[in-house]
């Protein structure tokens, strides 16, 4: 196996140009007497401004200090209409940008009841964005009839953010009743990032039918799908395999003048069939976009890695380390999940202990991917003790567990028939306030059955209908 090692620590590869810097001197001649009067009052007047600003800087600061800490307690004094404005706008934009919803609304409330408060389009469509993504369209409604009674003109940029708000929760009655409200409007016309909206929110739950209406909609309105639009039909296509209706799409977007494929169409394409195992045609496809002028980023290299370590294509994957380590790409923490798990899969516990020494050489903080990766190598190995190590690396770091991290570790002890130590994670779960699910117990049948333990096996086989349904995991890392 070929084995390049990933230091980090490298030149960049564009030294930087040498300055020079030219310091001219002047000399100050005595027969002006009166130059050292003039240079200590403007030493002294240049003081005093410095102060003065400082000082105003100060007062500056402390009345932000102040009117955030009447924010966050939500009820102010009387003073509490008089805040100052960028304060209050950026709280909101803070929340807004962290999806706290809640607490963004409470803000935006305390911004309307200000002196200087006047009705904004963008910052209403900013809120409508997020309660979107917060799967909130009642109170995305709310703010939109709040816009209509402030007087506020509605525009398609408006409608758009609704509709997605509605979309995004499944509401698609109301999206499309929205869609046609806009169809015949003069001023909210839809647009190609209006039906793109739609569009994703059909194939994120496979109503394949229903993209094809919106998509021969958008043509009898004469919009034209973008570089977004396509890029999003050949991401759903690929990940639901259809190979057919993906190459159709690509080849309908190679033959657009003003819609060009980009590296998200390369890695959407590589990922697809690199994902399915079909690693010659994830190959031509890397040359042909190659040779079409677009660059690959870490995200290429990630999927290429997933790829051929799936397929234990090792020497390949190997190569694109080195090209990586040649060429100076910084390794994420999806391309160390990526290689580490190759690794451990193939049974090479150097190489992936190596990995993750380096990892945190390199200050990357280890995911609950990573530590899934570690203990399912572990356990394929045999490897108790080292699993014991790791939980005792766990204990020191403050990695934020899951579920299936618990869950790894019984099938792992199960797997080397360490039935104590696997009994040993429910009590740890319970510790670090998980409940099992159904995954749990039937891992732990699993193990019972496949070692004769026909009275373990009925004890836990009761406990899995009395559970709740087990979460959905995605295997794929995101690149």
């Amino acid at each position: 196996m070929v084995w390049v090692s990933a230091s980090t620590s490298h030149a960049h590869p564009f030294p930087s140009a040498e300055r020079s810097v030219t310091v001219r001197c002047v000399s100050i001649s005595p027969r002006e007497p009166n130059h050292s009067i003039r240079f200590d009052e403007e030493r002294k007047w240049e003081e005093k401004n410095t102060k003065m600003a400082s000082r105003k800087a100060i007062s500056i600061i402390l009345r932000r200090e102040a009117s955030k800490a009447v924010i966050e307690k939500k009820k102010g004094p009387n003073n509490s209409k008089k805040l100052l404005p960028r304060t209050v706008l950026e709280s909101l934009h803070e929340r807004i940008t962290a999806l706290r919803w809640e607490s963004a609304l409470q803000v935006f409330q305390l911004l309307r009841q200000q002196l200087w408060y006047k009705p904004n389009v963008g910052i209403y469509v900013k809120l409508i964005v997020m309660l979107g993504k917060c799967k909130q369209p009642e109170k995305a409604h709310q703010l939109f009839q709040d816009m209509i009674s402030e007087g506020c003109v509605l525009n398609h940029q408006v409608y758009t953010a609704l509709l997605s708000a509605y979309s995004r929760s499944g509401r698609f009655d109301a999206a499309f009743t929205l869609l046609q409200g806009m169809k015949s409007s003069h001023n909210s016309l839809p647009d190609v990032h209006t039906y793109s909206i739609l569009i994703k929110s059909f194939l994120q739950v496979f109503a394949f039918d229903k993209v094809k209406s919106l998509l021969s909609d958008m043509r009898r309105q004469g919009i034209t799908p973008n570089t977004i639009t396509y890029n999003t039909l050949i991401d759903a296509y690929g990940k639901a395999k259809m190979f057919v209706e993906m190459e159709a799409t690509l080849i309908e977007m190679l033959g657009e003048d003003d819609c060009k494929p980009d590296s998200w169409t390369m890695n959407s394409t590589l990922r697809a069939f690199g994902g399915n195992g079909q690693i010659e045609m994830m190959e031509n496809c890397y040359d042909k976009f190659q040779s079409s002028g677009i660059e690959p980023n870490i995200r290429t290299f990630n999927i290429l890695l997933d790829s051929y370590g799936k397929t234990g294509n090792y020497k390949k994957m190997s190569a694109v380390m080195e090209f990586m380590h040649k060429y100076h790409y910084s390794w994420t923490i999806v391309t160390y999940n990526v290689v580490i798990d190759a690794f451990g899969k193939a049974g090479d516990l150097k190489q992936m202990e190596y990995l993750f020494r380096l990892m945190q050489s390199e200050r990357i903080k280890p995911s609950c991917v990573t530590l899934c990766s570690l203990v399912r190598a572990y356990g394929r190995a045999g490897k108790a003790d080292k699993i014991g190590g790791l939980l005792r690396f766990i204990e020191n770091s403050d990695i934020r567990l899951d579920i299936v991290f618990f869950n790894c570790l019984v099938d792992a002890y199960g797997r080397m028939e360490k039935f104590a130590e696997m009994k040993g994670v429910l009590e740890l779960m319970e510790k670090k306030g998980f409940k099992p699910d159904k995954i749990t117990y039937r891992t732990m049948v699993k193990a019972y059955r496949i070692s004769g333990m026909t009275s373990h096996v009925k004890e836990v086989h009761g406990l899995v209908e009395s559970v709740g349904e087990a979460q959905v995991v995605l295997n794929k890392p995101d690149f």
